[in-house]
């Protein structure tokens, strides 16, 4: 006699075991077998892990000693826009509005001590500097004759970089370069959090962040979930694509400072070009809810 328990296993229990199977491997990896339902908006993957090696909080109080300081040396200068100054009102207000679209690409920007600050200056140069930090060079008011719309491109931009925790991951990839014998063991570290001590100097004023290069890699995710943000926020995204266009006409006059560290050219613009079509219908359904007809 043959029991049951000897029988090989027909399709039907082995297609119940497999999809048992299945859902226990899916479970132990804490990946859901169903498809993940894609955001709107632009893809550029998660954070590097890179940045994980210097404390937020430490680059962020940086941040704001330095900005603090340029702000005490502009002032010193009469470099620094009063309250009342109508080009720096204009920028707090685009500021104002893109702020609120933040948080979802950085938990930390709800706490974020927002400021935004104009210097009088003939350079074109803008920046974000970790914290929220923001300030515009009037050179880049001036020069370019930005409309709102192109502000709210270049504000995105410097936001992004903020909010991508660029700063803190080439501080990163900076002790992993140069201090790789005091750090010893924290490539192994980087999900687990790593030794404040070894990080300090970098953290704390080891790094000048008003000058600060980024990647190519880096600008591309700028230039990109900087224009989501500002077409979450109303502007019409198509105004980066006109503002690269200045920006290459204001290099062919001579590289201005703020070029120096954001490649431009034809490539940049095709890719924002690209993407237009995942952050269009965000600007239009922005535009519809504030009453405001989509520009053509």
């Amino acid at each position: 006699m043959t029991l049951d328990s000897d029988r090989a296993p027909g399709p039907e229990p082995r297609r119940l075991f497999s999809r048992r199977l299945a859902w226990a491997v899916a479970l132990v990896l804490g990946v859901a077998l169903a498809p993940a339902h894609a955001r709107e908006g632009v893809e550029v993957g998660g954070n590097s892990a890179f940045s994980r090696l210097v404390p937020a909080e430490q680059v962020e109080r940086s941040a704001t000693q330095q900005y603090a300081q340029m702000l005490s040396q502009a002032n010193g200068q009469d470099a620094l826009a009063p309250a009342d100054n109508a080009q720096l009102k204009r920028l707090r207000a685009i500021a104002q509005r893109i702020i609120p679209f933040t948080a979802p690409w950085n938990a930390r920007a709800r706490q974020w001590r927002w400021e935004v600050n104009l210097i009088g200056s003939s350079q074109i140069n803008a920046f974000c500097m970790p914290g929220g930090k923001i300030a515009f060079y009037s050179g880049i008011l001036q020069k370019l004759q930005l409309t709102d719309d192109e502000v709210a491109m270049v504000m995105g931009h410097e936001i992004a970089h903020a909010l991508r925790e660029h700063a803190r991951e080439r501080m990163g990839k900076s002790a992993v370069t140069h201090g790789a014998a005091r750090i010893g063991g924290a490539l192994a570290a980087l999900y687990f959090g790593i030794d404040a001590r070894l990080t300090d100097s970098l953290a704390s004023g080891g790094a000048n962040l008003l000058t600060l290069e980024f990647s190519r890699q880096d600008e591309s995710e700028a230039d990109l979930v900087g224009m989501e943000l500002a077409a979450r926020a109303g502007f019409d995204p198509r105004a980066g694509v006109s503002l690269w266009r200045k920006m290459g006409a204001a290099n062919r006059s001579g590289t201005p400072q703020w070029l120096s560290t954001h490649p431009a050219g034809t490539t940049r613009i095709a890719d924002i070009e690209a993407n237009l079509p995942k952050v269009l219908p965000l600007y239009e359904r922005a535009r519809a809810r504030t009453g405001a007809a989509p520009r053509p």
